[in-house]
């Protein structure tokens, strides 16, 4: 009975294997040629439908920034400016700027404001970005977008020239 015996080296390594031999590539396939493009006409650019506002939507609108704006006045706000950006923005007609002294009074404005305008005119915030920072509250009232900073972040970010050529609606405090 023959046995086989593992040939042991003497260097005390084990014997290494032949590398292994990688296996044959398979041929891409061939990709078609692309085909040539039709000349297709070019659509028209329709016209954007505008729909005619109802009447007096911008004596509401102006009275929705107004009424934030007292509601700012109302928890001491600072520097309250009311920019009309109708013309010269499509997601906004009015932009109301206001500054608070510490973070707690910034949160606390945008509370104050929400509130107050769901009370008393019956306005839903739609959204509102900031609340738990206290330094650059955002709220937006759809044609009507609030923005309160705190004071040195409004000085950083400087808004208002942004809207310089823009009118301002007069704030009675």
């Amino acid at each position: 009975m023959a046995t086989k015996r593992k040939a042991i080296s003497t260097s005390g390594k084990r014997p290494q294997a032949a590398p292994k031999k990688a296996a044959p590539k398979k041929a891409a396939p061939k990709k078609a040629a692309p085909k040539p493009k039709k000349d297709a006409p070019k659509k028209a650019a329709r016209p954007r439908k505008t729909q005619a506002a109802a009447p007096g939507t911008d004596d509401r609108v102006r009275e929705l920034a107004l009424a934030i704006a007292a509601a700012g006045l109302d928890g001491k706000a600072l520097n309250v400016e009311i920019i009309d950006v109708r013309g010269k923005v499509d997601y906004s007609d009015y932009v109301v700027v206001m500054s608070g002294r510490s973070d707690r009074q910034v949160n606390a404005l945008g509370r104050n404001i929400e509130d107050e305008l769901k009370a008393k005119h019956g306005a839903r915030c739609l959204g509102i970005e900031g609340m738990p920072q206290g330094s650059w509250l955002l709220m937006d009232y759809g044609d009507v977008v609030v923005h309160i900073f705190h004071e040195d972040t409004r000085g950083y970010y400087d808004l208002e020239t942004l809207w310089m050529d823009a009118a301002r609606v007069p704030v009675e405090p």
